[in-house]
C-alpha cells in the first residue's frame, strides 16, 4: 500500500498547486489596451468593467482585435551538457544531424474582441474569439508534403475565450459569464492581452463591482469546477450530480485605481498619481471522485451504479486561501510598481485512488512577488529600470514550471519534477508565476516553463531612437541574472543559474502596427551544469521577428 502511495502521489503537487493558486483576481475589460510602452503597465482591467456603458439610442456593435505572426530561431536550448538521469535533454534537439543546434518556430493567431450594447446602454454583451491560435505554420500541408499547395484547416480553428455580459445596477456593475482575469503586475493571474502573449485566465464568474469612497471595490463567486456531471434526459444539458465535489472560489477585492489616458495627464502637468490594491480569496472542495468516470461527464450508457459512485467519494476537504496587494507610484521621472502574494492550502485527503486513503494532508505555503521601478530623464526618449523579484521554492529535485511534465518522483539532477512525492513529503512550497509574465526570454520562459524557486535582478534601459511622427522607433537592452532558492532543485546542484542579455527593437505606428526584433543569449552557470556526466553548460541563443497589427 505505501508503495501505491509513492506512485501517485507525485501527481499531487499539481493539485495542491491548483487549490493553492486559485487565479482568484477580478477583471474584464471592454477591449484591450492601448498598444503603451511597457513602464505603463496597468494594475487590472477590472476597472474598465462597464466603462463604456452609456446612453445609446439603438444597438451597438464594436469590433476590436489584432493579428499576430511571429518566427523564433532557438540554438542550444539544451546547452550541450548531456542529459538528465532519466535520459532526456534539458530542452527538445533537432534529430537527424548529432552537431545541429538551431530549431524553428513560426506561428500566428487572429483575435477579435466583439462589444454588442443594447439600446439604452445599460447592457454590455462582450465575446472574445481566437482564429489559429498559436497554429504552426505548415503543420498542416494537403497532399504529399513534397508537393503540397495547400493547408488544411484545423479541426478548432476557432477558440472561445470569454463571452459574458455587463449589466449597470443602481449600486454598480453586475457582470456575468467566462471574462478575463488580469491583476497587478501579472504574477497570478494574467489575461493575455499583451502581443507576445501565448495564454491567459478567464473565469466562470459572476461579479459584482461598485465605486465607494473613491475606490473600486469588487466581489465574486467563481465556477471553477463543477465535478460529476449528468445529461438531462430531455433536452441534452448537462447536470451537477453534486454539490459536494465542486471547487468554489470567493474573492473579495479593493481597488484605487488611475486610468491610462488620465495618469499620462497627471504625469504631463508635473502631478504624482498614487495607486493600490489588494485582494483575498478562499477556495474550497468537500468531496471528490476520483475513480474516473463519476468525476468526469458520462453517457447515460456508462454511467455506474449509485452504490459504486458512493464507494468512490473522497472526502477531500481542500482549503486554500489567496491574498494579494499591489502598488503603483507614478511621479514625472520615476514609476514604481510591486506586487506580492501569498498562498496557503491544505489537501485533508490527498489520496487519487478510491477506497485506499492516506488520511495525511497535503499542505503548501507558497509566496512571491516582484518590484518594477523606471526612472524617466529630462531627454524623454531615455529611460532606464531595475526589475527584481523572487518566487518560493521547494528542496525536491526539479523544477515546478511546467506542471504537465511532473509525472512522478524525481532524482537529483532532474529538470522538471513534481514537489510532493508521498509519503516522503506531504508539502508543496514552490510558488509559479504566470507563464505570460516575462521575466526572460530563455533560461525561465522557454527551459523552466515560468519563474518558480528563483530569485533574478533585470536592469534595463530603453532610448526612443526616433518619433516619426506616424510611428516610433525604440532600442532596449535588458540583463537577467538569476539562482535558484534552494540548489537541490537544479540539474547542477547549485544555486546560480544564468545571465542572460537581451537586445531589442520595437518599431510602432500610431493605427496599431507593430514590428519587433529581439534577441537574447544565455550565459548558463553552476546550477544548469551536468556533474555526473563532467559537463559544463553553454551558451544558448533565441531570435524572435514578430508582426503585429491591432484594429
Amino acid at each position: 500500500m505505501k508503495r501505491r502511495f509513492a506512485k501517485v502521489g507525485a501527481h499531487l503537487a499539481g493539485v495542491c498547486l491548483a487549490g493553492a493558486a486559485p487565479l482568484v483576481s477580478l477583471s474584464a475589460g471592454a477591449a484591450p489596451p492601448p498598444f503603451v510602452p511597457s513602464d505603463a503597465l496597468d494594475a487590472s482591467s477590472l476597472p474598465e468593467l462597464g466603462a463604456d456603458l452609456r446612453s445609446r439610442t439603438s444597438t451597438w456593435i464594436e469590433v476590436h482585435g489584432d493579428l499576430r505572426a511571429r518566427g523564433e530561431l532557438l540554438g542550444n536550448l539544451d546547452l550541450d551538457r548531456g542529459t538528465t538521469p532519466s535520459g532526456q535533454p534539458l530542452f527538445a534537439v533537432p534529430l537527424g544531424d548529432p552537431k545541429a543546434q538551431w530549431l524553428t518556430s513560426a506561428d500566428m493567431r487572429l483575435r477579435t474582441d466583439v462589444a454588442l450594447f443594447a439600446p439604452g446602454g445599460h447592457v454590455a454583451v462582450r465575446m472574445r474569439l481566437d482564429f489559429l491560435d498559436n497554429h504552426a505554420l505548415g503543420s498542416a500541408p494537403v497532399g504529399p508534403v513534397v508537393a503540397a499547395t495547400s493547408q488544411a484547416p484545423p479541426s478548432s480553428p476557432a477558440t472561445l475565450r470569454r463571452a459574458y455580459a455587463e449589466v449597470l445596477a443602481p449600486f454598480g456593475v453586475v457582470a456575468v459569464g467566462r471574462m478575463g482575469s488580469q491583476w497587478g503586475l501579472g504574477l497570478l493571474s494574467a489575461s493575455g492581452d499583451h502581443p507576445d502573449s501565448d495564454a491567459g485566465d478567464a473565469a466562470d464568474r459572476i461579479a459584482v463591482v461598485s465605486p465607494l469612497f473613491g475606490h473600486v471595490l469588487a466581489v465574486a463567486y467563481d465556477f471553477a469546477a463543477i465535478g460529476a456531471q449528468a445529461p438531462h434526459p430531455a433536452n441534452g444539458r448537462w447536470l451537477d450530480r453534486t454539490p459536494q465535489d465542486d471547487v468554489r472560489t470567493v474573492t473579495f477585492a479593493a481597488l484605487h485605481y488611475t486610468p491610462h489616458q488620465a495618469l499620462m495627464r497627471r504625469r504631463a502637468v508635473g502631478r504624482s498619481t498614487l495607486d493600490y490594491g489588494g485582494y483575498a480569496s478562499y477556495r474550497w472542495q468537500d468531496v471528490d471522485f476520483p475513480g474516473g468516470s463519476a468525476s468526469r461527464t458520462a453517457t447515460r450508457a456508462t454511467q455506474a451504479t449509485h452504490a459504486t459512485q458512493a464507494a468512490q467519494a473522497v472526502q477531500r476537504g481542500l482549503q486554500a486561501v489567496a491574498g494579494d496587494l499591489w502598488l503603483r507610484l507614478d511621479t514625472p521621472r520615476w514609476l514604481l510598481q510591486a506586487e506580492a502574494a501569498v498562498l496557503s492550502s491544505r489537501i485533508a485527503e490527498p489520496t487519487l485512488l478510491p477506497g485506499a486513503l492516506y488520511r495525511q494532508p497535503v499542505e503548501g505555503l507558497q509566496w512571491g512577488g516582484e518590484v518594477q521601478a523606471r526612472f524617466r530623464p529630462h531627454d524623454a526618449g531615455l529611460g532606464v529600470g531595475l526589475d527584481f523579484g523572487v518566487a518560493s521554492g521547494d528542496p525536491d529535485p526539479g523544477f515546478s514550471g511546467a506542471p504537465e511534465r511532473n509525472l512522478g518522483p524525481t532524482q537529483a539532477g532532474e529538470l522538471h519534477g513534481a514537489q510532493v512525492d508521498l509519503p516522503r513529503d506531504r508539502r508543496a512550497d514552490d510558488f509559479r508565476f504566470h507563464p505570460d509574465h516575462r521575466v526572460d526570454r530563455i533560461l525561465f520562459r522557454e527551459i523552466v516553463g515560468t519563474v518558480t524557486d528563483a530569485a533574478w535582478v533585470k536592469p534595463q534601459v530603453r532610448w526612443l531612437v526616433q518619433d516619426f511622427g506616424a510611428g516610433s522607433l525604440t532600442l532596449a537592452l535588458q540583463a537577467v541574472a538569476s539562482m535558484a532558492l534552494y540548489a537541490e532543485s537544479t540539474p547542477g546542484g547549485r544555486h546560480p543559474l544564468g545571465i542572460e542579455i537581451e537586445p531589442g527593437l520595437d518599431y510602432r505606428t500610431r493605427d496599431g502596427f507593430g514590428f519587433a526584433l529581439h534577441h537574447a543569449v544565455l550565459f548558463p552557470l553552476a546550477g544548469l551544469d551536468n556533474p555526473a556526466q563532467g559537463l559544463s553548460a553553454r551558451p544558448a541563443q533565441l531570435l524572435q521577428v514578430r508582426l503585429h497589427q491591432r484594429f
